[in-house]
């Protein structure tokens, strides 16, 4: 029986490291012992958590401005302790919410030319939590909501624009991972006692509970779609492993590996376009990737990327910040242990119709996707636990590559919506008049949404005054510092 060899789309993509001026260098990485990948990335920024004196810190690279870092550069800095995690937005790029030792979440606005200066002041500040923050994601479709974790055994859902903890939940032990599904209606957590839950974001009510690995080291997670998870994790024996599981049925797992017998915990990445999932170990130079499908085994592996550096923290490009010219349907920004962010691009060998947004050979396409909130399309206001899905559309090409060799990416199109310093709602756009004229006055267009309008005007009055609260708070402690400098002068006085 002759032996047939499985047919994927995704079996040539490869990974080409960009040259060194093309990448980050001189870079204090953070030497934090916790499992974090320290590095955040969107289509205009790559956050890095650096190490700095007298707290935590990390820095804030627009994407295009390569090569080396100068070590006075300005950094994101007011956390009193060690920055354990950070996220951007995924609804707005110039918003970026990291999590500290110190208990506290904040949440930042970037500037439009980039950090030029230390930035110290956050938009929002988040605290609930007792002991130190681990584990933050922004949920997927709903705007300003935010999930933590802390070492304290509570996670909080956020209300970023006014500051508040809209949901707590308890859990038996400490989080190691957090992962929202497609539509943010759930979200599925890894513990430190080796069970995997998945929660109702609306109510914070536990659907699933099972053991999924039996090692004691971390387990991580992704929701992929269809209900199922992805998992990666330890055996008894300490042996490094992944696991497809059903949410609807956990008794057994669809498919479990074993990958090799090294001790860096694994992070998986899910592509939901393309139902890839890319695996990076911590400390590995390897960077392995497979496709879900329906079809037994069910996670089938593809190729891996290897190079001689290992990796200390990894970040992960949406993809709406890809170059679709040169068929990138993955990019990955390593961090090495000699202060290197290293730029890795992973490609389909496949031509590309820029047109359609679709890359493909003569039998084959291959759809890439961004999800992104387009302020074009006419959409209803996504709300807690509801059943809206992310926005899509097919990717454009970018830029072509600049004179220094760096890849420009597009100017994200999402909507502006910042949670502490929003502006009001753009008006609608009014009709040119015909000829002849027709009677002055604004129209209004057919989709206009007067419900979505007020909701955005209530949400900026309840942001004005948790800052009106913040301003009296701060102008007292002002009165309160100034009288006792002026006792303290009549004292010497006397």
């Amino acid at each position: 029986m002759a032996f047939k060899m499985r047919q994927s789309k995704f079996r040539h993509v490869f990974g080409q490291p960009l040259k060194r001026d093309q990448c980050f260098d001189n870079i204090r990485i953070s030497k934090s012992s916790i499992e974090s990948l320290f590095c955040a990335v969107n289509p205009k920024y790559v956050g890095i958590v650096t190490e700095a004196a007298g707290g935590g810190a990390f820095l804030v690279l627009p994407i295009e401005r390569t090569g080396r870092v100068e070590r006075d550069h300005p950094m994101v800095v007011g956390h009193k302790g060690p920055v354990l995690d950070i996220k951007w937005c995924p609804h707005n790029d110039d918003v970026i919410a990291s999590a500290s030792d110190d208990a506290t979440i904040k949440v930042w606005q970037i500037p439009d030319e980039g950090v030029l200066e230390n930035l110290t002041e956050p938009i929002v500040d988040l605290e609930a939590h007792i002991r130190r923050v681990t584990r933050i994601e922004w949920h997927p479709t709903a705007l300003n909501l935010l999930l933590s974790a802390g070492a304290d055994n509570k996670m909080f859902l956020w209300n970023c624009g006014t500051g508040e903890a809209i949901l707590e939940i308890e859990t038996p032990d400490v989080v190691l991972s957090m992962s929202f599904n497609y539509d943010g209606t759930r979200f599925a957590t890894t513990c430190k006692d080796k069970m995997l839950r998945v929660f109702e974001t609306r109510s914070g009510d536990t659907i699933v509970e099972h053991k999924v690995h039996d090692g004691s080291k971390p387990a991580q997670c992704a929701y992929l779609k269809d209900e199922k998870i992805f998992t990666t994790g330890f055996s008894r024996m300490s042996e490094r492993q992944y696991a497809c599981w059903d949410v609807n049925n956990m008794s057994s797992p669809m498919t479990i590996e074993m990958i090799d017998n090294s001790n860096g915990v694994i992070f998986p990445f899910y592509d939901s376009d393309t139902g890839m999932v890319f695996l990076c170990g911590k400390g590995d130079s390897i960077i392995r990737y497979y496709e879900v499908t329906d079809e037994a085994p069910f996670v089938h592996y593809l190729n891996l990327f290897q190079s001689k550096d290992a990796q200390r923290g990894i970040g992960y490009m949406p993809k709406r910040g890809l170059n679709v010219n040169s068929c990138e349907i993955a990019r990955f920004y390593k961090l090495l242990n000699n202060g290197v962010c290293e730029v890795i691009p992973m490609t389909v060998p496949r031509k590309i119709s820029l047109r359609s947004g679709y890359i493909s050979s003569k039998k084959e396409k291959i759809l890439v996707k961004k999800n992104v909130l387009d302020p074009n399309v006419p959409k209803a206001k996504p709300k807690l636990g509801g059943k809206a899905a992310p926005q899509s559309q097919p990717a454009k090409p970018a830029p072509s590559v600049a004179a220094n060799g760096a890849v420009e990416t597009p100017k994200a199109t999402a909507p502006a919506h910042v949670p502490a310093a929003a502006s009001a709602p753009a008006p609608a756009p009014v009709q040119q008049p015909a000829t002849p004229p027709q009677p002055a006055g604004p129209t209004l267009p057919a989709d206009f949404d007067a419900q979505a309008l007020q909701d955005d005007i209530r949400k900026l009055k309840l942001i004005v005054k948790a800052h009106e609260r913040r301003i009296k708070t701060l102008e007292d402690k002002v009165a309160g510092f100034e009288a006792n400098t002026s006792e303290e002068e009549d004292g010497e006085a006397a």
